[in-house]
């Protein structure tokens, strides 16, 4: 028996867990089931895709029995003001980790079809599922992202028909609830999109913060992982921007692809020369303006999944 990819059942992991990590080992617990009990698979009671989900899907339930909520920094508290220290890091199995877009984005579909999956997984969107109960979670993706039918799902799940439409829409009732940011769909061949990105790299690289902050909404947010601070409001991040012990001077930021939005590796002088990694750095934009900035800045466990930027 031949085992599929892993891409469509590494995005869900990703979707239902909230961590790029934790999918990678959801994915590779589900190959190694998979081939440990492939003589017991019985074509007539499942098809393989079934089969494997189901796999898939219970073991993020397993990994999601005990665990927290993973979140946003928005999530932990109010904004604080520009100034005030960060505090402790916040422990990392609590944060919605980046994942990059190659691991779970199809290569192939149409631009509709790409526009919907790269909602799906933005920042956003994975921290309001992780609203949801984990049954709920599973049920909600599985039909309102991957488009399975009731009855697969129901079969899935092991359950009826009637209790996947109750999940349903009581996953979907608190969604409304707990409703993700707006952002514009990122399209990286737009040129509008693209001079608006250009501007505000230029702007950072160069240190300009008048015009990095004309770039922002006014009610524009920005945060740093693992730490609980946060900003809002674009005169906020203006005074954080001006702090001479924040300053970013020598800094450079390299393009990289990740859920599904404008995204930057953040890099810095290093000791011996050349440019190392410091951070992530992940945007929103709304109608040409970015309205989020999120900088995660634990650049040493990221560069495994990223790889490291590209020099120039």
């Amino acid at each position: 028996m031949s085992i599929p990819t892993k891409g469509t059942r590494r995005v869900k992991g990703y979707r239902m867990l909230g961590s790029g990590f934790e999918a990678e080992d959801a994915v590779q617990e589900t190959l190694v089931r998979a081939w440990r009990s492939s003589d017991r698979y019985d074509e007539r009671r499942a098809s393989q895709r079934t089969w494997l989900y189901r796999i898939a899907t219970n073991i993020c339930l397993d990994m999601l029995r005990s665990a927290q909520r993973r979140v946003l920094a928005m999530d932990l508290g109010p904004a604080a003001e520009a100034g005030t220290v960060l505090g402790p890091p916040v422990a990392d199995q609590r944060w919605i980790h980046p994942i990059p877009d190659g691991r779970v984005l199809p290569a192939t579909g149409s631009p509709e079809e790409v526009a919907v999956q790269r909602e799906t997984i933005r920042l956003a969107f994975v921290a309001a599922l992780q609203h949801l109960p984990p049954r709920q979670r599973a049920v909600l993706i599985l039909r309102d992202v991957l488009c399975w039918t009731a009855e697969e799902v129901a079969d899935l799940l092991e359950t009826t028909v009637a209790s996947v439409n109750s999940a349903l829409q009581r996953a979907r009732a608190t969604l409304r609830t707990n409703r993700p940011t707006p952002s514009d769909p990122w399209r990286p061949a737009d040129p509008a999109q693209r001079d608006l990105l250009d501007r505000y790299c230029a702007a950072f690289e160069g240190h300009d913060v008048a015009t990095l902050v004309s770039l922002l909404h006014k009610d524009a947010t920005m945060s740093m992982p693992p730490f609980a601070w946060w900003l809002r409001g674009r005169d906020q991040i203006r005074l954080a921007l001006l702090d001479p012990q924040a300053s970013c001077a020598g800094a450079r930021l390299r393009a990289v692809q990740a859920n599904g939005s404008p995204a930057f590796w953040q890099t810095r002088p290093g000791p011996a020369g050349g440019h190392l990694p410091f951070a992530l750095v992940l945007l929103d934009v709304v109608d040409g303006l970015i309205t989020g900035i999120v900088t995660y800045l634990d650049a040493d466990r990221l560069v495994p999944l990223f790889g490291l930027p590209p020099h120039r």
